[in-house]
C-alpha cells in the first residue's frame, strides 16, 4: 500500500433499494437508449415549442427524445424485436416519467473532503461520466430544507471554505432523456481523497436540481471518465485523476476499484468496498492470487473506459460477438448486453423468462445454485467469470427474482456495470496517454443467489 495514501471506504446507500426495472430504467435514462421489447417504458419523440421569449411563446416546434411511461402497461406481445414504442398509442395512453420511478442508482457511495477545513461529503463515484458536482448552499432553501444527513445529502458550503475560488462565468449542466437534470456554477478547492489531496480542483455547485436528483441519495457525483465528457462552459474542465496525475502526485496513473456485496460478508473480506487512488492495493492482488493484472487496451475516444468484449461463453459453449465492445461504469448497476446474448443467459435457466411489467428477464427466486448456468465475458483475451450470486439482482413478485444481465436495447455496445466489475479487481490505469483497463479475478466465496433484502 502506497505510504501516504490509503484505502476510500466505500458505503452501501441506506436509502438505496434494489429494484430492477427503476434501475433499467435509469441505464436508459444515461445512456438514451430504446428497448427492443416492450414493456412500460419506453423513449419517444416529444415536440416543444422553442420560441423568442422562452420556450412556449412564438417560434418553432422542437423535437427530442423523451422517457416516457404508460399509464396502463401494454398487452403487446413479448416477441423479440417488438420495439416498445411501437406500442404506444399517442399522448393520451403515456405521460412523463414520475421522479419516484427513477432513482439515481447510487447503490455505492464515497466520502470526500472538499474545501480546507474539509467538508465531509458522501458521493457517488461514477467512471461513466465526468463532473464533479455537489449539492450546494446555492440551492433554493424548498430544497435544502428536504436535505436528510441521515441519507448523506449534505450541502457543501463554499463560504465555509478558505480555499474555495470562484470560476467567474463558468457554469454547468447534465441532464436525461427523463428529463431530470442538475446544474449550477463553478469553482475550484482542494479535494482529498484517502489522502490524496487534489488541489485548484473544480467543484460544480448545484443550484438547480430536479425531482429525481433530490429524491436520490448522497450529496452528489465524483466523474471518472474522461475530461471530453465534462459539461463545463464556456471550458471544460479536468477531472481529479487528471489533476493529481498533471500535479504528479502520485507514482502510478491509476485507480482502482474493489466493490463488493452483501452476499459476501462470509467470505474473508466480509464485503468490503473501496477506491484506491494513486496505487494498486497489493493485498487484494495477492487475495486473488494474482501477481500482474490482466490488461487491454481501452478506447477512449468517446469519453468512457471502453473496451473490447467480443466473446462469451454459457455453460462452455461460446458465443461470437464480432467487433462488440463494451463500457466499463462503476455507476450502472446491471450488466447489459445485446439481445442474442441475453435471451442464451436466461434460456440456461430453468423457468426464465421475460417480464413485460417489469420490463426484463427474471427466473425463479428458488433456483438452485447448480440450475445457474456458469456464465463468462471477454475482457480483452481474456475470459472473466460472473458471479453465479449476482445473476438475481432484485426481487421481481411471484416468487421470481430480475436478473442482473438485461438487454442494452439498440445500443451498440455493452455497459459492464456493477454486477460485473463484483467479480473483479478493476484498475482504470491512464498509463501515460494510452489508457489501459487491468484486472484480476476475485475469489469466490459461499454462493448466495437470493434476491437482495428491501
Amino acid at each position: 500500500m502506497a505510504p501516504s495514501f490509503q484505502r476510500v471506504a466505500i458505503s452501501l446507500s441506506p436509502k438505496y433499494k434494489h429494484n430492477g426495472s427503476k434501475s433499467y430504467v435509469y441505464a436508459m435514462s444515461k445512456y438514451g437508449f430504446n428497448t427492443t421489447k416492450p414493456g412500460p417504458y419506453f423513449r419517444t419523440n416529444v415536440f416543444t415549442q422553442q420560441g423568442k421569449f422562452g420556450t412556449s411563446i412564438g417560434g418553432r416546434m422542437r423535437s427530442h427524445q423523451a422517457l416516457r411511461k404508460r399509464a396502463v402497461p401494454s398487452e403487446a406481445p413479448e416477441a423479440s424485436g417488438v420495439q416498445a414504442s411501437d406500442t404506444a398509442s399517442g399522448s393520451d395512453a403515456a405521460g412523463e416519467v414520475p421522479a419516484e420511478d427513477i432513482q439515481n442508482d447510487s447503490l455505492y457511495l464515497c466520502e470526500v473532503g472538499i474545501g480546507s477545513p474539509a467538508q465531509k461529503l458522501h458521493l457517488d463515484f461514477d467512471t461513466g461520466s465526468s463532473d464533479l458536482w455537489v449539492w450546494s448552499t446555492e440551492l433554493p432553501q424548498k430544497i435544502l430544507s428536504q436535505a436528510n444527513a441521515q441519507i448523506q445529502q449534505v450541502p457543501f458550503d463554499p463560504k465555509k471554505s478558505s480555499t474555495f475560488k470562484k470560476m467567474s462565468g463558468s457554469t454547468w449542466k447534465i441532464s436525461y432523456g427523463d428529463q431530470s437534470s442538475a446544474s449550477g456554477d463553478v469553482g475550484t478547492d482542494v479535494i482529498d481523497l484517502g489522502g490524496l489531496k487534489v488541489e485548484g480542483q473544480a467543484v460544480e455547485l448545484a443550484k438547480s436540481l430536479s425531482d429525481q436528483f433530490v429524491q436520490g441519495n448522497g450529496s452528489g457525483l465524483l466523474g471518472l471518465a474522461f475530461g471530453s465528457l465534462n459539461t463545463v462552459a464556456p471550458t471544460p474542465q479536468k477531472t481529479p485523476v487528471d489533476n493529481m496525475i498533471a500535479q504528479k502526485d502520485v507514482s502510478e496513473q491509476v485507480f482502482t476499484a474493489y466493490l463488493g456485496s452483501w452476499r459476501d460478508t462470509d467470505e474473508s473480506d466480509k464485503g468490503e468496498s473501496f477506491y484506491t487512488f494513486g496505487y494498486i492495493d497489493q493485498d487484494t492482488m495477492k487475495a486473488a492470487g494474482a501477481t500482474e493484472p490482466n490488461y487491454v487496451d481501452v478506447d477512449n475516444s468517446q469519453g468512457f473506459w471502453q473496451i473490447p468484449s467480443t466473446s462469451a461463453t454459457i455453460n462452455g459453449q461460446t458465443v461470437t460477438r464480432s467487433n462488440n465492445t463494451s463500457i466499463m461504469d462503476t455507476g450502472t448497476t446491471l450488466c447489459l448486453v445485446d439481445d442474442t446474448l441475453v435471451e442464451a443467459v436466461y434460456k440456461a435457466i430453468p423457468g426464465a423468462k421475460y417480464d413485460q411489467s417489469n420490463q426484463g428477464y427474471v427466473f425463479p427466486s428458488g433456483t438452485a445454485v447448480d440450475k445457474l448456468p456458469e456464465i463468462t465475458l471477454a475482457i480483452g483475451d481474456q475470459q472473466v467469470a460472473f458471479q453465479k450470486e449476482d445473476l438475481g439482482f432484485a426481487d421481481a413478485g411471484n416468487d421470481m427474482v430480475y436478473g442482473s444481465i438485461q438487454s442494452r436495447g439498440d445500443m451498440d455496445m455493452d455497459i459492464y456495470g456493477d454486477a460485473v466489475l463484483k467479480a473483479i479487481y478493476a484498475i482504470f490505469d491512464m498509463n501515460n496517454g494510452s489508457p489501459r483497463f487491468g484486472w484480476v479475478q476475485r475469489k469466490e466465496g459461499t454462493q448466495n443467489t437470493s434476491a437482495p433484502p428491501s
